[in-house]
């Protein structure tokens, strides 16, 4: 390593950036400090994270940033570098809970209301519970759908509000997952949602 490239990768709040973005995802309203950190050595952080493989996106619209294994990494004849983001293979519970979320975001959005939106658990188990067999047990349908919720939680798209009873914020993180082609199909992936979860039942009882 260069004199130049040790002292540009010394630069104050460089570590601080790239380990906040090590934990997990990087929002300007919880860490404030650091995100303004990452605005001003972006490129650094760019060239720090590409040393291992990993690249970071930042949205600046939306107020997120995270890490990615670099692109080239996907092909076949790419350098061989371990991935260090693993790929999370998510439940069909889960996934279809994040789909319902962000047709919520979109819908919130296209409302005009506040920037942030706040959704209680009674409202995500009304979502959920629409595409679930009629007459389930509704103690072990609400167990399940709470544990769904805890989830999606720890992946980071919802977060608890403090002090507040079962109220939950969507964080528009989701928007970066859950993408524009995915949601062009939603309406159809929807109705194999309904056939496949009371597929499932039928086959639990």
């Amino acid at each position: 390593m260069t004199t130049r490239t040790a002292a540009k990768y010394g630069e104050p709040g460089l570590s601080v950036v790239v380990t906040q973005l090590m934990k997990g995802v990087l929002y300007r309203d919880v860490h404030e400090s650091q995100w303004n950190q990452l605005l001003q050595l972006q490129a650094n952080v760019r060239d720090y994270v590409g040393v291992i493989g990993l690249t970071v996106v930042v949205d600046e619209a939306e107020g997120y940033a995270y890490l990615r294994s670099r692109p080239d990494l996907e092909d076949e004849d790419g350098p061989a570098i371990p991935r260090l983001i693993p790929r999370r293979a998510l439940s069909f519970h889960v996934s279809l809970l994040l789909a319902l979320l962000r047709k919520k975001l979109i819908e919130f959005d296209a409302s005009g209301g506040d920037t942030k939106l706040v959704l209680t658990r009674e409202q995500i188990v009304e979502m959920m519970r629409v595409f679930l067999p009629e007459g389930s047990n509704e103690v072990r349908l609400v167990d399940q759908i709470d544990s769904h919720i805890g989830k999606v939680v720890e992946l980071g798209f919802l977060r608890r509000i403090k002090d507040t009873d079962g109220h939950y914020e969507v964080r528009r993180i989701i928007k970066a997952f859950v993408d524009g082609q995915w949601l062009a199909e939603f309406d159809q992936r929807l109705a194999e949602y309904a056939v496949e979860l009371r597929g499932d039942d039928h086959e639990e009882t």
